[in-house]
């Protein structure tokens, strides 16, 4: 029996991927983007598998229409991804409180917003998935990425906690972490910078901006393939809690845990002697 899927940023990227291998697989698919008539270049028309529907994921209203609307459609939600979002670079000092805000928005309360409202009937048939696209930067933050790192760490923090909640109902969370793919999450679709330089990181911003931008189109993921271990892992019948996607990714983690166990043990001795009697 085909299952039915509401992906959001389907309009290009890796949502765009993943709506086709699903559709590919037999199933049902609601496609969602800001722009519906996006969706319709990258997927083409609606059909018997396939609903688009214009979502902002920033607002809550919205997604409790996209949600009705696909619920009328194909009478459920069995594998929701929550994959919108964007990248914004820069420095801490540079950031403005409304740059911070939005990608705060988009990033993990625009995955909150489309969780709640497919969460009631997910949980009523006692059945379902959930996919939360972060990155290896939901793992480990670094100079220039913190603000995206940070939504992702949320992102992170929230789909763990889910995960604990939904699983008396039968519904799983897995939290995607990728390396690069070649998306365009490099481009100017999907990046953004800070808005407000200060002179003292010209030098420091200059290199890494080349840096990030002279990547586009050289990472080494295919988002194909990631699209189609998502929905090798939608068939699972216990998906893993995370899943690391591409050889960067599991280095990157790797060395983090590594990282993480030596500083523990190096303290052990002070953090063991915290406690009441210790």
């Amino acid at each position: 029996m085909p299952r039915t899927w509401f992906i959001t940023g389907a309009g290009r990227g890796l949502g765009t991927e993943i709506a086709r291998a699903a559709l590919k697989a037999g199933d049902n698919v609601v496609a969602t983007a800001r722009r519906r008539d996006g969706l319709t270049v990258a997927l083409g028309p609606d059909g018997d598998r396939l609903l688009t529907v214009a979502l902002d994921v920033t607002d809550r209203a919205a997604a409790d229409r996209a949600v009705a609307a696909a619920l009328q459609r194909f009478g459920a939600i069995d594998v929701l991804v929550n994959n919108a979002g964007y990248g914004h670079l820069g420095f801490f000092e540079e950031a403005t409180p409304e740059e911070v805000k939005a990608q705060f928005d988009t990033n993990l309360f625009g995955a909150f917003n489309v969780t709640w409202a497919a969460l009631p009937s997910m949980r009523a048939r006692r059945q379902g998935k959930i996919f939360n696209l972060s990155s290896i930067g939901g793992l480990r933050s670094q100079a220039f990425g913190w603000l995206y790192s940070a939504t992702k760490f949320g992102l992170e923090g929230f789909s763990e906690g889910l995960a604990d909640e939904l699983a008396p109902f039968g519904i799983s969370v897995t939290i995607v972490e990728p390396g690069p793919f070649r998306t365009d999450f490099l481009t100017p679709e999907s990046l953004r910078f800070g808005g407000k330089p200060i002179a003292d990181y010209d030098a420091r911003r200059a290199e890494l901006r080349r840096s990030f931008e002279g990547r586009n189109g050289q990472q080494p993921g295919d988002p194909a393939k990631l699209a189609e271990a998502i929905v090798q892992l939608a068939g699972e019948a216990k998906p893993p809690m995370r899943f690391l996607a591409g050889a960067m990714a599991v280095d990157v983690a790797n060395a983090k845990l590594k990282g993480m166990l030596a500083e523990f043990d190096r303290w052990r001795a002070l953090s063991l002697g915290t406690d009441y009697g210790a």
